[in-house]
């Protein structure tokens, strides 16, 4: 009888320390996810600020663009009182000035621009866009790019064949697009205008993207800046710029926008 106790107590003395081994690599195991958990726990959340607005929300409330947040799709589409879109990709240019005291602009100028010539035909060439209005251009990447490597220029906006846009310089200050021009006896027209490239030539039509990113683009501009007028650049320029030229549709521009026919004073036919 003592026997079979003694080896009922050393089974059961044998059974408590397999089970404390077990339990002990089982803590073992568990100590790093429960470690992680609590600090998951603890560590607070990022706030971060919208870049329209300036209301302070947590990160993962936010709707993100580059590096900039923002609290509402509204305000990542809207034009802030800086004069930038939040939905546009900020690609800061050297290649502006202050417009002239309290004058706000009233005018788009409409242009078209590809670098090199009809080269988004065959491959993505929008960077070299970029880069020309940065002054960043390699002038070894192509030989037009050695005629205009000296050239000073940009564009508030372009809009890329495949619907990007681009912001290159603030609505409140001045780009370098229109040159020697004039709009109904009104010379220096950058003073008072917002220039918008799309990428494109007088060859190739334009993509409806662009058409459709085009008419939300100035819907936006027109919520600050309201009864904006349209122009070509060769509207503006005429006999030294043909841009947007025969290719670029008024027409359907006026259809998707719903544009009043007096703020397109050169009319919907192609030119």
């Amino acid at each position: 009888m003592i026997k079979w106790l003694l080896l009922f107590a050393g089974a059961t003395l044998f059974y408590l320390w397999l089970k404390g081994k077990k339990q002990a690599k089982l803590n073992t195991d568990q100590a790093p996810k429960a470690k992680a958990k609590q600090a998951k726990i603890s560590e607070p959340e990022a706030i971060v600020q919208c870049h329209c607005c300036s209301v302070h929300l947590p990160k993962s409330e936010a709707m993100a663009r580059e590096d900039r947040f923002y609290c509402s799709k509204e305000h990542l589409d809207s034009l802030d009182d800086r004069g930038w879109i939040g939905s546009a990709a900020w690609r800061v240019s050297p290649n502006q000035d202050l417009r002239p005291e309290g004058l706000d602009p009233d005018l788009v100028v409409i242009h078209h621009i590809s670098l090199p010539p009809g080269g988004f035909v065959e491959r993505n060439c929008t960077q070299f866009i970029v880069d020309f209005f940065q002054n960043k251009l390699d002038s070894s990447a192509h030989p037009y790019f050695e005629e205009i490597a000296e050239h000073k220029v940009s564009s508030h906006f372009l809009i890329s064949r495949r619907g990007d846009v681009i912001q290159f310089v603030s609505t409140r200050n001045k780009a370098w697009h229109a040159g020697l021009s004039s709009f109904f006896g009104r010379e220096k027209c950058n003073d008072f205008s917002i220039g918008i490239e799309l990428e494109g030539d007088a060859e190739h039509p334009f993509e409806e993207i662009q058409y459709a990113v085009l008419t939300k683009l100035s819907m936006q501009l027109g919520v600050v800046y309201p009864n904006l007028q349209f122009a070509g650049h060769s509207d503006v320029a005429p006999g030294r710029k043909a841009d947007p030229g025969i290719q670029f549709s008024w027409q359907k521009f006026q259809a998707k926008t719903g544009v009043s026919i007096k703020n397109l004073p050169f009319g919907l036919d192609p030119r």
